[in-house]
């Protein structure tokens, strides 16, 4: 249960930010552009996270089986 929430988190910050390059893309001024950019960067931060984190369950699971045989 807890690798969907992590899927669906993962595909809301993708949304966030596809939204912020899209606000970034558009933008009159250099706030929003700032705002956009920052906003996109932080959802490649958080993404990369969530795969670090998933491969370092599997790495953490593949030793514990490793220790028991």
């Amino acid at each position: 249960m807890e690798e969907v929430s992590e899927v669906v988190v993962g595909l809301l910050m993708l949304v966030l930010g596809f939204l912020g390059l899209v606000m970034a893309s558009g933008a009159l001024d250099n706030e929003i552009y700032i705002f956009g950019l920052s906003l996109a960067g932080f959802a490649l931060v958080f993404e990369l996270g969530l795969i670090r984190r998933h491969f370092d369950r599997k790495d953490a699971a593949r030793v514990r089986v490793g220790r028991h045989v």
